[in-house]
């Protein structure tokens, strides 16, 4: 007996729409900075969290659950980051959000989130303090200035032999206020003497008259706590005022504007990092390689901090017996050990704070490159 073709097609469609059905689709809200002070971060960040969920959707590690993130602009400020989170929360209903850029924006949409019960992954905020502290459902993978910067300051004494500093830092945001914070007390411990300090707000954009201060000092390296923006313009103006020694950035730094924005004057610029770039990790390779494939874009630590917080989402939502529900995932990442990310192998300490293996990196002939 001969079946129908059009029966055929009848049931087979049933079929696939019955197994489309099966598919629960689990929303993760990204709230980046893709306009603003921080823009260069949140397009990196944007581009590292859809090559994960792309990369994870593929794998079928989470079998019948399907991963979609909806990106928002929080515009590096406060009161858009809160309309997002809002909607995050109450209408696109997400089951976890990834964000936003900044710590300064974190401080005021985490607690909406922390009272709504609705887990956060903090993939970009650095500042030591007060960040997981709102509470049991905000977490963090990357790693905060007070885990980086002090090694990374005491390994390049040892190896430049600088006894004294200038400071400059931004005293108009939490993060780079944050990262000062730090930087002193690390150069208190390290006995380098603090020839001067010298602010700067956001807007700015002419830093020579505090780079003047503090050159006329002759300190033997400048340390410097600035977003992206701010950074770039002071290494340029550094250089044009005749310092060609070297400079140490706070985290802020970590991003390919720098050279970009400043070009040849980026060399000899130190920063801490979360990732190493050039860690032969099999999770790490295989973030490059999708980083590469899609459309050859060169990804910072910023991309690999973000691509990290989704295989985090799906190790919390695997660890709940593939579960994608707001307490699921809080309870499931509770679960997560040494789980292997381009950071390195992730795990969360018991403040809910990331926990790996940070490095340095130094810009040599246009490119971050590791210190060895």
């Amino acid at each position: 007996m001969r079946f129908p073709l059009r029966s055929f097609l009848a049931v087979a469609a049933a079929l696939f729409a019955a197994t489309a059905s099966a598919k629960q689709t689990v929303k993760i809200g990204a709230a980046l900075s893709m306009t603003g002070p921080a823009a260069s971060y949140g397009a990196q960040q944007k581009a590292g969290i859809q090559a994960a969920v792309d990369a994870v959707n593929k794998s079928g590690v989470l079998k019948d659950i399907v991963l979609e993130a909806v990106v928002e602009d929080d515009a590096s400020t406060k009161e858009q980051g809160l309309a997002v989170f809002q909607r995050f929360i109450n209408q696109t209903k997400v089951s976890a959000i990834i964000g936003p850029t900044l710590s300064n924006t974190a401080f005021a949409t985490d607690p909406l989130a922390q009272q709504a019960k609705v887990p956060v992954v903090a993939v970009s905020n650095t500042s030591p303090k007060g960040i997981t502290d709102i509470g049991e459902y905000i977490w963090r993978v990357s790693l905060t200035e007070g885990q980086v910067i002090p090694g990374a300051l005491k390994t390049l004494q040892a190896k430049l032999g600088f006894k004294t500093a200038g400071v400059l830092y931004g005293n108009d945001d939490a993060f780079t206020k944050a990262g000062y914070d730090v930087m002193k007390a690390t150069l208190a411990d390290l006995k380098i003497k603090v020839l001067g300090e010298q602010t700067f707000a956001k807007p700015d954009r002419d830093y020579n008259a505090q780079l003047t201060q503090l050159l006329a000092q002759k300190p033997d390296i400048l340390v410097v706590s600035a977003l992206i923006e701010n950074a770039s313009g002071i290494v340029s103006q550094a250089r044009q005022l005749g310092w060609q020694g070297p400079i140490f950035g706070g985290n802020g730094f970590n991003n390919t504007k720098l050279m970009e924005n400043a070009g040849p004057a980026a060399n000899g610029v130190y920063v801490g990092t979360a990732w190493n770039r050039t860690s032969t990790d099999e999770a790490n390779q295989k973030f490059l390689a999708l980083m590469k494939a899609r459309g050859g874009q060169d990804p910072d630590q910023f991309a690999a901090q973000a691509y990290t917080g989704v295989l985090v989402v799906a190790e919390a939502i695997k660890q709940a017996g593939n579960k994608g529900g707001r307490d699921d995932i809080k309870a499931g990442f509770a679960k997560v050990k040494d789980l292997p990310t381009p950071l390195g192998k992730f795990s969360f300490l018991p403040n809910r704070d990331g926990d790996h293996t940070p490095a340095i990196q130094v810009v040599k002939d246009g490119k971050f490159q590791i210190l060895q």
